[in-house]
């Protein structure tokens, strides 16, 4: 007699069980709506900012439900800046790190979903012994001492009746899903820091330059009070002030040296390399092309792009099944366990005539006293679920936070922008026209010195003011998430395949 028969008496005891509860306890998991908002803004926001005359000074367009590029630090313009993105993707630690996590993640749900068939072991045993002449033989043919060989193969299955292993997969699934958004949450992050690194390199390199330039007029200045003293026209304490205000200006060159160097470091290793690898782009405020036209997704699907939205509605997901865990884990568990081998004392013999044996057993079981240790997880389980779906809300807030940051920041920018211009023309104007007045004689010192003092913050406020534009835009694109659902299916696998 073989195995099949009582085991199919056995599941079809069963078969009346799993029908009446296909079902899986505990709460079906419904995706959070979006959120019922028409603008990020509390007041609408002019259609373009402000123009300015000068390099970076052109109005941005803000061009509603035109969707985002998924290599959208392209739109600088700066095929170097292309590049160096391109090679952080693909060499960053970082990036590395979220991608084998999310392979982890995922092969622990493959692990999960093995659960939902039978586990099939096989054994076999060769045994030498020797019986007691006290006790009976341990064979029928009383041989002592013997060899015996013994084969079986063994087959245990749980059906899942009450849907716990199918709320287990459906939690890691959820956890897998989070692990892929906080992946390309790290493509857009790295992405970020490497323009926003890019764009600071190039406002401190014209911050140097306007230092240096400064350090150059403070010169000439000085060497023409100098001269005056020679002949009596300035005294002494004009010079000695004019040398202390270049001392000064000088001193103002070596911090933002370091601040470009440092920041050079910092483009090293967001691509994977180490700082004292020769790099060889140089990043220029001229050389970016700031993006004029600006896609602004709607507010209804902020929810939909943003990574961080996506993943801690995944965790929500997973919360949500780790309650119908807790709750199948209160109800009764069965099992079916089944075995069929042969035993002999000749290896060829061991399934014939009656070597052979089986064991066919059901099993239910239910825990009856606890302690309330299975309530309790179950009422953590629903606690963990209402954290997750705060911390679900609180990310969606801080999505439109940044959205709506970003947008202002941009008029500002331009706003920002188009003063400092002015600002910097008339401390120019200002300057040119005391230094000719000092060289007749009608101006003192002090004019002088004041009109390079104010002239100098301007040039510094102007550098300043024309990276925050691209600043400001990388953060708006990063703010609306990057557009990785536009990637290629080309991109796609580039990305899969790092090492």
């Amino acid at each position: 007699m073989t195995l099949i028969r009582p085991l199919a008496r056995a599941l079809a005891c069963l078969a009346g069980i799993l029908a009446a509860a296909g079902c899986a306890v505990g709460p079906d998991f419904r995706r959070p709506e979006p959120p019922k908002v028409e603008r990020y803004t509390r007041e609408p926001l002019p259609s373009k900012t402000a123009a300015t005359d000068t390099a970076g000074g052109e109005a941005q367009a803000l061009v509603v439900e035109r969707d985002l590029p998924a290599d959208w630090w392209t739109l600088f313009g700066s095929r170097q800046l292309s590049e160096l993105v391109e090679r952080a993707l693909k060499a960053n630690p970082n990036v590395q790190q979220a991608e084998a996590a999310l392979r982890q993640a995922q092969e622990l749900v493959r692990a999960q979903q093995g659960f939902f068939f039978p586990t099939v072991t096989g054994n076999y045993a060769r045994t030498r012994a020797k019986d007691s002449g006290t006790l009976s033989p341990a064979l029928a043919s009383a041989d002592s001492p013997y060899t015996l060989h013994t084969a079986q193969l063994a087959v245990a299955y749980s059906p899942d009746v009450f849907g716990g292993l199918r709320r287990q997969v459906e939690s890691l699934q959820g956890q897998a899903e989070a692990q892929r958004f906080q992946l390309e949450a790290a493509y857009l992050s790295l992405a970020s820091n490497v323009v926003a690194a890019a764009v600071q390199e190039a406002s401190l390199r014209a911050q140097v330059a306007a230092a240096r330039d400064i350090v150059a007029a403070l010169g000439k200045s000085l060497e023409i009070l100098r001269r005056q003293l020679a002949v009596g026209f300035v005294a002494g304490i004009d010079v000695a002030a004019q040398e202390s205000a270049l001392a000064q200006a000088e001193q103002a060159v070596p911090p933002l040296l370091k601040q470009l160097e440092q920041t050079r470091n910092q483009l090293a290793v967001l691509t994977g390399r180490f700082p004292a690898e020769n790099a060889g782009e140089v990043f220029e405020l001229a050389d970016l092309h700031l993006p004029v036209e600006l896609p602004v997704s709607l507010p209804s699907r902020l929810v939909e792009q943003r990574p961080d939205v996506r993943a801690a509605e995944a965790l929500l997901h997973s919360a949500s099944a780790d309650i119908g865990v807790a709750t199948a884990n209160m109800l009764p568990q069965f099992t079916i366990n089944a075995t069929y081998g042969g035993v002999a004392t000749n290896f060829s013999q061991m399934f014939a005539n009656g070597n052979p044996f089986w064991t066919v057993a059901v099993g239910a079981s239910q825990t009856i006293f606890a302690g309330g240790t299975l309530l309790a997880r179950k009422r953590a389980a629903e606690a963990a679920y209402d954290a997750a779906a705060a911390q679900y809300r609180a990310t969606v807030l801080a999505a439109f936070q940044n959205v709506a940051d970003a947008l202002y920041a941009l008029q500002a920018d331009a706003e920002a922008l188009s003063a400092a211009v002015k600002s910097e023309q008339a401390a120019r104007r200002t300057l040119d026209l005391v230094i000719k007045q000092l060289q007749v004689g009608q101006v003192n010192y002090l004019a002088l010195l004041t009109a390079q003092q104010a002239y100098q913050q301007a040039v510094i406020n102007l550098a300043q003011a024309r990276a925050a534009r691209y600043a400001d835009t990388a953060a708006l694109f990063q703010a609306l998430g990057g557009g990785w659902w536009n990637r290629t299916e080309a991109a796609q696998k580039a990305l899969s395949a790092n090492p």
